[in-house]
Formats: C-alpha cells, sequence, structure tokens
C-alpha cells in the first residue's frame, strides 16, 4: 500500500472534534492531554470532548490552552463505548469526530497528517495505525506480534480494495456521514464494535468515501495490558464480533486464521505421539514461521518498533489465539470491571 507524505507547508482546513471515551483512567488522562497540547495544528480547529463512563477515580481538568469538554456518559444500550461516542458527536462543534482512547500518545502532526490525507483523497472516514509503547518481557512482545499481525491485516485488506477493520483508538469520520450511516444502529447489544462495525456500514453505502491514511506521523500509541488474563479477556472481547461482520472477506478471513492454527495445533499433538514425520513438522513449522516472519517485519518496520521473543511467541500464538477463538463464540468476557454477554 502507497505512504502518504505529509507536507508542512500545506495549510490546515479540517475541524476536529477528538473524542475520548474513559473509565478509570486517571493516570492516562493527564499523558494523553499533554500530547494533545503540543499538536501541530491551529487551537481553534479542534477540540476535546471527554465522556466519563462510571469512573470511580473522579477525574478533574486542569487548565489547558484548547477547548475540552467533560461528559458523564449516558447509557442507554449494551455498548457503553458506543453510547459515549454517540454523546459527543451529539454536542460536537467541528465537521470531523476523530475518536483514540484515554491510554493513548499522539504525535504532534497527528491531525496535520489525517487533514492532508482527507484533502487529497476527498474521503469521508479515515482509519489510521495505532501501535504499542514499547515494553521489556515476553507479555508484550507477545502483545506487540499480535497487535502487528492486526495492523498488517487491517493495511493490507485496504491495500487490496478489501477493507473490513479498523481500530477506534484512531479512527476519523464526518459528523454529518456518521448521521448518514445512522450511526451504531443495528449492533447496539454487541458492546465492542465502534470501529469495525461503523467502517463496514460506510464500505456497504460509499467504499470510495473510506481510506487509510499510511503516513508514519499519523500513528497513535498505546499500552500493552500488563497481564496474561487481561489480555485474554480484551482479545475475546475483538474477537466476539468477527461473526457480527457484514464483511464476508472479513469472516473469511477470519475463519482461514481459525483454521490454520488448529491445524497446527493438530499437526504439533500428532507430532509429539510419533503419528506426524519430524521432518514434514520442521518443514510445516518453519515455513508458516518463515512467511509470518516477512508479513510481520514489514509491518513492524512501518511502526518503526522492535520484534522480540518472536520464535517463542509464534509457538504460543496458534494455543493463545485458538483458546480465544472459542471462548469469543461460547463465553462471556470481562471488560473495564464489567461483565459482558457476547
Amino acid at each position: 500500500m502507497k505512504r502518504f507524505s505529509h507536507d508542512d507547508n500545506t495549510e490546515n482546513k479540517t475541524s476536529f472534534s477528538i473524542v475520548v471515551p474513559f473509565r478509570n483512567e486517571v493516570e492516562n488522562l493527564p499523558k494523553i492531554l499533554h500530547t494533545i497540547s503540543l499538536l501541530n495544528y491551529p487551537k481553534e480547529l479542534f477540540e476535546v470532548i471527554l465522556v466519563d463512563d462510571a469512573s470511580d477515580d473522579n477525574y478533574k481538568i486542569t487548565h489547558y490552552d484548547f477547548s475540552i469538554t467533560l461528559l458523564n456518559n449516558q447509557r442507554k444500550s449494551g455498548s457503553p463505548k458506543k453510547d459515549a461516542i454517540e454523546a459527543a458527536i451529539q454536542i460536537a462543534k467541528h465537521n470531523w469526530i476523530i475518536t483514540t482512547d484515554a491510554d493513548c500518545l499522539v504525535q504532534k502532526n497527528w491531525l496535520s497528517a489525517i487533514d492532508q490525507y482527507i484533502q487529497q483523497g476527498n474521503k469521508k472516514m479515515v482509519a489510521a495505525g495505532v501501535c504499542y509503547l514499547p515494553q521489556r518481557g515476553l507479555l508484550h512482545a507477545f502483545q506487540n506480534l499480535d497487535f502487528m499481525s492486526l495492523q498488517g491485516t487491517t493495511i493490507g485488506s485496504f491495500g487490496i480494495d478489501k477493507p473490513f477493520m479498523c481500530n477506534g483508538a484512531n479512527f476519523a469520520y464526518e459528523k454529518s456521514f456518521f448521521e448518514q450511516l445512522n450511526g451504531f444502529e443495528g449492533n447496539e447489544t454487541i458492546a465492542s464494535g465502534d470501529d469495525v462495525f461503523l467502517l463496514q456500514k460506510a464500505i456497504l453505502q460509499n467504499k470510495k468515501s473510506v481510506g487509510y491514511c499510511m503516513n508514519p506521523e499519523s500513528i497513535v500509541a498505546t499500552k500493552s495490558e500488563d497481564s496474561w488474563v487481561k489480555l485474554f479477556q480484551q482479545r475475546i472481547r475483538w474477537a466476539a464480533k468477527s461473526t457480527s461482520y457484514s464483511s464476508t472477506f472479513g469472516k473469511i478471513l477470519a475463519l482461514i486464521v481459525f483454521t490454520s492454527n488448529l491445524a497446527w495445533i493438530c499437526v504439533f499433538l500428532f507430532w509429539l505421539i510419533g503419528q506426524f514425520d519430524q521432518n514434514y513438522f520442521m518443514l510445516f513449522t518453519g515455513s508458516k514461521f518463515l512467511i509470518d516472519y516477512i508479513l510481520l517485519h514489514q509491518t513492524a518496520s512501518y511502526f518503526k518498533t522492535k520484534l522480540h521473543w518472536v520464535f517463542i511467541s509464534s509457538l504460543l500464538y496458534p494455543f493463545f489465539n485458538t483458546l480465544v477463538a472459542l471462548n469469543a463464540l461460547l463465553g462471556n468476557y470481562t471488560w473495564k470491571g464489567r461483565k459482558f454477554k457476547r
């Protein structure tokens, strides 16, 4: 997919309402607001709307030199985040909505890069990249590997003109286009999917209006989970929405990933009990590892992140993602201290 270049001499024209839903983020909110305060973008062309989803930590806004509003979320559906975004859109002053998360950090040219992409591409909806902040250890290395596979899939799907996924931590769209799509209507009962379902609705209506801003300066960084349990619950939440995709390509790809992981586990188990030739097992495993690594390395180079613990993570990956997929189909999950049904 062709990269989009940012030009410092281009006049900024797009006005943004930055929407940040949050719950118990008293430590993270000052950090993201600080990075927003450093944006290389006219202050009159953006505002920040924070939507508090029943936090217990009583966050208070300090003084900033840009417009900032704090709202309390009004629950009306099975998805707290969708409710929060809709509440923000109702009072948004600007033409474009851009959502991100409270635990994210943005770059100084974040809005400038997206603005220029909008101007040149004549888009109504724009997805952009998300990466993890670097941390040490197997847990974080594994998450980064898994996340790079998702980001690579996102970029690749846009590259072959079959987009079906994006990340709500860096997702922008015209307010009028959101209203034209009837917002999140049709998937209010699913807790997650404020990004993917809206993207897929947009593609069904006007595919050419949707694009991916492949510019390194548009990338936002977020935190990885600090425990395997939290990671497992997060991935179940992400996977649970795949059965409701309107994208046939997305459903087929999800099935292929699940099947290939399950196939590797079966081959591994047969090899353990001596029912599969060792040479064929090594060839199968080595080929899979090499193909995965090439694709991951290309994605990681764009996001300027390093891959660590690659071999061990690659061995864990099929078991972890198969368990996630089965739990997403059969069970419930916990998110932000609350339980949700699939």
